[in-house]
C-alpha cells in the first residue's frame, strides 16, 4: 500500500481516520464471513477450530514481520477479535437449525 507524505498533523490524522474506516469495514466484512462458515460445520467444536485459529495467528505474525509490525501486537488484535468472532459464530451455528 502506497503511502502519502503529509505536511501536517490534521493531515496525518485525517489518513488515519480515513483508514480506521477502512479497517472497521473489512472487519465487518470478515465477521459476515464468519457468520456464513457456521452453516458449513456440524459441531461447536468445529466452530471453535483450533488448529484454524493457530493457523491464522501464524500467518498474521508472519505478515506483521514482513511489514516491520511488532507481531505480538498483531497477536493480541486477533486473539481478541477471533475470540469475539467465535463466540458469535457459535450463536450463529446454534441458531441454525431454528428456523
Amino acid at each position: 500500500m502506497e503511502m502519502k507524505t503529509c505536511t501536517t498533523l490534521e493531515e496525518v490524522r485525517s489518513e488515519i481516520d480515513a483508514l480506521d474506516t477502512q479497517i472497521v469495514a473489512l472487519i465487518a466484512t470478515r465477521n459476515r464471513y464468519i457468520h456464513q462458515a457456521a452453516a458449513f460445520k456440524n459441531s461447536v467444536d468445529e466452530v471453535k477450530a483450533a488448529e484454524r485459529i493457530d493457523f491464522v495467528l501464524q500467518k498474521v505474525r508472519h505478515q506483521a514481520l514482513s511489514q516491520g509490525l511488532n507481531p505480538n501486537l498483531i497477536s493480541k488484535l486477533y486473539e481478541l477479535m477471533i475470540e469475539e468472532m467465535v463466540e458469535s459464530e457459535i450463536a450463529e451455528f446454534r441458531n441454525k437449525d431454528v428456523f
